[in-house]
């Protein structure tokens, strides 16, 4: 009887081991599932552009693109590229599948090879940032035909003589006569008072500030103004998105406040004073494009009461800045 028992017992705490080894085995499986989901990449595709769109200017366009792992909530940025260098950014457009009237910069003009690219701003995974750029499409200038004037028609107009019109007589004017003329036309001329405009000078010419539109070769657009109401500022300076190598400097007034940096996510701070009686240009200068061209910066601008963030894009053409103004 005990045999029995004892055997029963053994039956028993075998069965109750294989269950809780197989719901572990179950519960693993789990996990590793839940972490292949998570570690899925994000994905952008651009339909709109392809390489059989043709852009019209001066007419709006439009960018249409599919995501994988990318929520609605999320911003995708695109830029407009010809021959490898960018010309125009496009906008930063939430991920909704579709931009439309988006209207293109003056200087983009008529060529075959323009592609579009767009970036995934702040990602889940800043390892693994979906990037897509589009194939090479065209963008030409729409012809505008004049309508045909009413009445006028291609048929054959017959011809009609014309009649010569009779000259009518001229009276010869003498010799005695032309000396008498000349001479009234000289008293007229001495005795008319001629006025002419003053001359400006540095006095009465009112100053005239310019922004700074080109520097050591390079276009420089403005993307913002920003107002302060301390001299005193703090910027910070880091990599936005993915860590590609970037090397910028940035420039207060056409001097270099940062010199050939490289960029990481650690936000390098500078602190800077700017003129109270002017607008400061301050202007990101790329040394390189990185692994993903444009070099793209993330900045704070801060007075300790005030506070801006921005994105600068620079390339090897062209700079962006912003405009800093004090008002105290």
């Amino acid at each position: 009887m005990t045999n029995k028992l004892y055997s029963l017992y053994c039956f028993f705490l075998l069965v109750t081991v294989s269950v809780f080894s197989s719901s572990g085995t179950s519960n693993s499986t789990m996990l590793n599932t839940q972490n292949l989901v998570v570690q899925e990449r994000s994905v952008l595709n651009i339909t709109s552009p392809n390489a059989s769109t043709v852009w019209m200017l001066p007419n709006t366009v439009t960018l249409e693109w599919s995501t994988t792992n990318i929520g609605s909530e999320k911003t995708i940025r695109f830029f407009l590229i010809r021959d490898e260098m960018v010309v125009q950014e496009l906008g930063i457009f939430p991920n909704t599948g579709y931009a439309r009237n988006i209207k293109l910069a003056k200087n983009v003009g008529e060529g075959n090879h323009y592609k579009v690219m767009g970036i995934e701003l702040f990602p889940d995974d800043k390892y693994n940032i979906a990037k897509f750029a589009t194939p090479f499409f065209s963008i030409k200038k729409e012809v505008k035909i004049l309508p045909a004037v009413a009445g006028q028609t291609n048929a054959a107009q017959p011809k009609t003589t014309k009649q010569k019109a009779a000259k009518p007589e001229v009276k010869k004017t003498t010799k005695r006569e032309k000396r008498r003329l000349k001479k009234s036309k000289r008293k007229m001329t001495s005795n008319l008072d001629v006025k002419t405009n003053p001359i400006p000078t540095s006095e009465n010419v009112a100053p005239v500030t310019i922004n700074r539109e080109e520097f050591a070769g390079r276009n420089i657009s403005y993307v913002k103004d920003l107002v302060f109401k301390s001299t005193e500022i703090s910027i910070y300076v880091w990599d936005h998105g993915r860590q590609d190598g970037d090397i910028v400097s940035i420039y207060l007034n056409g001097k270099p406040v940062l010199s050939k940096y490289y960029l990481t996510y650690w936000k390098k701070e500078i602190k800077i004073k700017v003129d109270p009686n002017k607008p400061n240009d301050l202007f990101l200068y790329a040394h390189n494009l990185g692994d993903a061209p444009p070099n793209t910066v993330s900045i704070k601008i801060t007075d300790g009461k005030t506070s801006e963030n921005i994105i600068l894009n620079s390339d090897l053409k062209r700079c962006e800045a912003v405009l800093i103004t004090v008002t105290e």
